[in-house]
């Protein structure tokens, strides 16, 4: 299917602040309507743009992919929450079958347009790469990522580990991200202060 022959696909260019949000996981239901799966926990700044960009998705993940190539702009008539994932209507694409052409597509949205967090609320994206540090100063590495675990999220913290011959190799410690065990957060500073011990 050309680019052409899919309606409601824009040229457009991806922002320096793009950042990858989601991705398109198949059609849901017969009336255009795709079923989307977040890359965060809380998918706000899903909700919160009119508009999403799309990226073709990886050759590994779907191989052949040619509906477009590029960046293309899409508008949004209506995005919800729906089970476990998120469900949007595309302005411009009204079957199933148009709908499954956008299969493994890639989402992003410019990290400016993210509605803006609560006090002691933080984005997931934000977070990556930032310096853990606990009471004591002792680098315990940097966030490499965020699980949810169900009640809370989880910081994923890689760090080099030393084995007895003294050769370092990458490692991983979690750690509850929880008022209980991280004392703050210093986006500016990217810094995250922890109450937690390199040996826990």
């Amino acid at each position: 299917m050309a680019t052409e022959s899919l309606p409601g696909l824009k040229p457009a260019v991806l922002p320096d602040d793009a950042i990858e949000v989601g991705r398109v996981l198949d059609a849901w239901g017969v009336k255009g309507w795709v079923k989307v799966l977040p890359h965060s926990a809380e998918p706000e700044a899903l909700f919160a743009a009119k508009d999403w960009l799309l990226q073709a998705p990886e050759a590994k993940f779907r191989p052949g992919f040619s509906v477009f190539s590029g960046t293309v702009s899409i508008t949004l008539d209506e995005c919800k929450v729906h089970s476990n994932t998120v469900v949007a209507k595309i302005a411009g694409i009204d079957d199933r079958n148009l709908a499954e052409a956008l299969r493994g597509a890639r989402i992003f949205l410019p990290r400016s347009s993210f509605p803006s967090a609560s006090k002691d609320e933080y984005y997931w994206v934000d977070l990556i790469g930032l310096d853990v540090v606990n009471r004591e100063g002792v680098s315990l590495g940097a966030v490499r990522d965020l699980m949810t675990t169900g009640p809370h999220s989880v910081l994923c913290v890689e760090y080099q580990a030393v084995a007895e011959d003294g050769t370092e190799a990458p490692a991983e410690r979690m750690i509850p991200f929880v008022a209980a065990y991280v004392d703050g957060v210093d986006i500016p500073g990217k810094r995250i202060t922890v109450d937690w011990q390199p040996d826990y």
